[in-house]
């Protein structure tokens, strides 16, 4: 029996996405997390989501009675792009990343075979669907602050056959009765990094967490130490909403060079050092230093106390968060 037209066309979209994914090399060899993006169905964790149309938003969505609509959504959901899929009152509140830079998240959190995994931000869930594929369901904890985002990522999830634990609460609190985690995974911008995280995992557990405008992976030694540098990807989430978020800063910038602003590594090493680095002072070590590239910068946290560098922890380049 030939399949469905839909199931046909969402089969040959999501492989077309994985051989686009394989392009990139991210998957360094780790076999299982290609499976997993081979298996788990996207479109099912994106029943609707919005675009971008003529200033406004358009919604697109897997039920549309017009065929062609309908066939526009399904090949959207296996774009290589992200979707956006809740707004409140103009603003994103929750999204499905781009899969090519999820699948190098995972490939960096180098999750092994017995790994717990707590994920925070459930978003739609297909996240933690990859990794409870690649894991085992009962090695996998989602944790969203949103009641109507957990409720849906637990719908989406049971539909595409896979059944981690959901759980509605601030994700700067962690999820204490699920621990220790050997690996923590953050799909929303942190401001700083929250001690309930290290006091959650093993010792060894790696944690990896947009910050600023970059990705931080912190090896965690103990409940009061961890450390770690940024990856050389630039990535842009929604921030976390609870008890970890940082005061947005509004420094001023008037007088610096529009080259400089437009600059993304610039623009990262403001969003780094707000509130402890007077602009100007930025620029002219980001000029004094070469424009440094985000693998020479990193993160110490330390009991009650939390920094970040430049090349070496203890140099002379240092900023508190």
């Amino acid at each position: 029996m030939e399949p469905e037209p839909d199931a046909a066309l969402a089969a040959a979209a999501r492989a077309a996405l994985v051989r686009e994914i394989d392009a990139t090399g991210v998957w360094r060899g780790d076999p299982g997390l290609r499976a997993a993006f081979e298996s788990v169905p996207r479109h099912v964790f994106v029943p609707y989501y919005y675009v971008n149309a003529g200033g406004g938003h358009e919604r697109l969505w897997g039920e549309d009675p017009d065929a062609a609509r309908r066939a526009r959504w399904l090949r959207g959901a296996y774009a290589d792009a992200p979707l956006a899929t809740r707004l409140r009152d103009g603003d994103l509140l929750s999204s499905s990343s781009q899969p090519s830079l999820m699948a190098m998240m995972l490939a960096e959190l180098d999750v092994r075979a017995g790994d717990r995994v707590l994920e925070i931000g459930a978003g739609t869930g297909y996240n933690a669907a990859l990794l409870a594929h690649r894991l085992g369901d009962e090695h996998v904890t989602t944790v969203d602050l949103d009641p109507e985002i957990t409720e849906s990522a637990r719908r989406h999830l049971a539909a595409a056959g896979y059944r981690p634990a959901v759980v509605t609460g601030d994700g700067a609190a962690g999820c204490a009765e699920r621990a220790p985690y050997d690996r923590i995974i953050a799909t929303c911008t942190l401001g700083s990094v929250p001690r309930a995280w290290l006091a959650q995992c093993r010792p060894g557990a790696r944690i990896l967490a947009p910050l600023a405008t970059g990705l931080i992976t912190l090896t965690v030694r103990d409940a009061e130490y961890a450390e770690g540098r940024f990856l050389h990807t630039p990535a842009y989430f929604v921030p976390l909403r609870g008890g970890s978020r940082r005061a947005p800063h509004e420094q001023h910038i008037g007088g610096l060079p529009r080259r400089a602003l437009q600059n993304e590594l610039f623009r990262f090493l403001l969003e780094l050092t707000a509130g402890s680095l007077d602009p100007h002072e930025a620029l002219a070590l980001w000029q004094r230093e070469e424009r440094p590239v985000r693998e020479r910068f990193g993160i110490t946290v330390s009991g009650p106390y939390e920094w970040a560098w430049l090349d070496d922890p203890e140099g002379p380049y240092v900023w508190p968060l």
